[in-house]
């Protein structure tokens, strides 16, 4: 009785090497390339000059019932009108990029019926994943900054460059406000990681992109729902969306760091547990298109 002897392996072909396969640069320039990337980039830079159109044409804004609010010192200067875009943007506006991205990575191509030549050229599944979700961070980041640099911008060339007045008494200097932003807006980007973990996992689950995107924008929207649930209690610190003005505490005249860092602590651990999902569930998938 003969014995037949194991299979060859493979051989790879010459000069094949998985890391170099799908470039950054080539998945960068796909996406940037994308009407989507456009016309989000596009209502990011024009808002600021809504709202400075909207103040212009309404007059300067005033306190209610005595209490100044951060809305009442945008036109104070540059800066607040800069933290004031940051404000009205972050807790809606700023998760739409974040969704968008990372839930249009793996499904759109699904959906497009090239994910299988993709991964026949051959493409590592693993590649792929850091590849998209790479370039979907990136472009997320991107949109987490530009529109507060338009708005700081634009709001300096309308009201001038001066320091941060604060709603609740004093001011910072422009200079240290600035850098205050910056954190602030980095803190914003890092609290919707956890938007962007589960945009990425829908999307590997999914072959529909609208279904990715869709689902997690609803279970964000979810989340600022219960969080508004004072009956919760402390089971409401375990929510993203209940640290997500956590930024505010920076632009004090001294800054408290408490609530910023669980905020990324707790955005940070459930985005890193989304993103192992996707790839636990995509490498066993069966594509099909």
């Amino acid at each position: 009785m003969s014995i037949a002897p194991p299979p060859t392996p493979p051989v790879a072909a010459p000069g094949y090497r998985a890391r170099h396969t799908l470039p950054l640069r080539v998945e960068a320039a796909r996406q940037l390339r994308r009407r989507r990337t456009l016309v989000i980039g596009g209502i990011l830079a024009v808002l600021p000059f809504v709202l400075i159109a909207a103040f212009a044409i309404g007059g300067q804004p005033a306190g209610r019932d005595g209490r100044v609010t951060l809305m009442d010192t945008a036109t104070a200067s540059g800066v607040n009108f800069a933290v004031t875009c940051l404000f009205v943007s972050a807790g809606f506006l700023l998760v739409v990029p974040v969704a968008l991205f990372c839930g249009d990575t793996v499904a759109s191509e699904a959906s497009w019926s090239s994910l299988r030549y993709l991964l026949a050229a051959p493409v590592p599944r693993g590649r792929l994943l850091v590849s998209k979700l790479t370039v979907a961070l990136a472009f997320s980041a991107a949109a987490m900054v530009l529109l507060p640099l338009v708005a700081l911008a634009a709001g300096t060339a309308a009201y001038g460059w001066g320091p941060l007045r604060i709603p609740t008494g004093g001011a910072l200097d422009a200079g240290t406000a600035t850098w205050r932003l910056a954190a602030a807006v980095a803190f914003v980007f890092a609290s919707q990681l956890v938007t962007a973990g589960l945009a990425f996992w829908l999307s590997t689950v999914t072959d529909a992109p609208l279904g990715a995107v869709g689902g997690a924008m609803g279970l964000t929207i979810v989340g600022n729902v219960l969080d508004a649930v004072t009956a919760l209690g402390h089971w409401r610190e375990l929510l993203p969306a209940h640290w997500q003005f956590a930024w505010a505490d920076l632009l004090q005249p001294h800054a408290e760091w408490g609530g910023v860092v669980k905020g990324v602590a707790l955005s940070a651990t459930y985005g890193v547990v989304l993103v192992a999902l996707a790839f636990r569930h995509f490498r066993a998938k069966d594509v099909v298109s």
